[in-house]
């Protein structure tokens, strides 16, 4: 090799250099329960985090339907029996990313890994999933706060690794999102105007079909919903007794006043309840 092309090829890669994805060492899974991935234009890379918190399952006061069913899912998968894809829907502050957030302090002995996956880079969730696809760990993919414009081509995406390719998610990979819309997609009256009732039956137009086909790929639903005022007030003694301080009549008049200025009763009220309490 003559002098001239190492030069150029040295040039070359001088150019190139800064478009690479930053060298990182490969996740230890051993001792790594978490990760966030990161997009980039060659594919993306992995970066380990420490879990945010040590919140429990147990700790998680007036969702105990959705707790029990998302922990018996995430239990078939993780001993190799068939699970689902899980969308957690609806209110905001009712407990649907703590739900998921705990599952890693919960399971992570055991083998459990969480991905957590930014709406804006789901167009690379295919190199992910097949980056994960030969590990012996357990993984759930996980998008928090996921929603799409009509616009948005990210969701083809995500479609595609639910199922819509030929193999399909590899058996270790289970996808979590969580949304405050149930189809993920925004609907308008304009595509409502083209379903029709054929004799006794209701055929959607195509534009609802589209939207309604994303978060039919997800097989567990879990609705969120506001709390009552009972439920509320059960949250917010148990945030108010874990914290340290003593719950009576008081500290309950507190809770009901504060739900009312905030305009909202959920299990983030109820925390953040118990830490104003505790504060004053």
């Amino acid at each position: 090799m003559n002098d001239a092309l190492v030069t150029r090829l040295v040039q070359l890669l001088d150019c190139v250099e800064p478009f690479l994805p930053p060298k990182r060492p490969p996740i230890d899974w051993s001792s790594d329960t978490a990760a966030l991935w990161v997009r980039h234009p060659l594919g993306g890379y992995l970066v380990p985090v420490s879990p945010r918190d040590s919140l429990s399952m147990a700790s998680l006061v007036g969702i105990e339907r959705q707790r029990e069913a998302l922990l018996r899912n995430t239990r078939a998968f993780m001993a190799g029996r068939p699970s689902n894809h899980a969308l957690l829907w609806g209110a905001r502050g009712c407990g649907k990313s703590s739900l998921v957030r705990a599952l890693i302090n919960d399971l992570g002995a055991d083998g459990l890994r969480l991905i957590q996956v930014d709406r804006h880079d789901l167009v690379s969730l295919p190199a992910l999933v097949n980056e994960l696809r030969d590990q012996p760990w357990r993984f759930i993919v996980y998008c928090d706060d996921l929603s799409f414009e009509g616009s948005d081509d990210a969701y083809k995406a995500l479609k595609s690794v639910l199922d819509g390719t030929l193999t399909g998610p590899p058996e270790n990979v289970l996808l979590y999102a969580t949304s405050n819309r149930r189809h993920l997609l925004p609907e308008s009256m304009e595509d409502n105007q083209a379903t029709k009732v054929v004799g006794q039956e209701l055929h959607h137009g195509d534009a609802v079909e589209e939207k309604i086909s994303l978060s039919d790929r997800f097989g567990l639903w879990l609705s969120f919903y506001p709390f009552d005022q009972a439920t509320f007030l059960e949250a917010c003694r148990y945030w108010v007794t874990e914290l340290g301080s003593e719950w009576g009549d008081e500290a309950e008049r507190a809770a009901l006043r504060f739900a009312t200025q905030r305009g909202v009763r959920s299990g983030r009220a109820a925390w953040q309840f118990a830490a104003q309490w505790l504060s004053e």
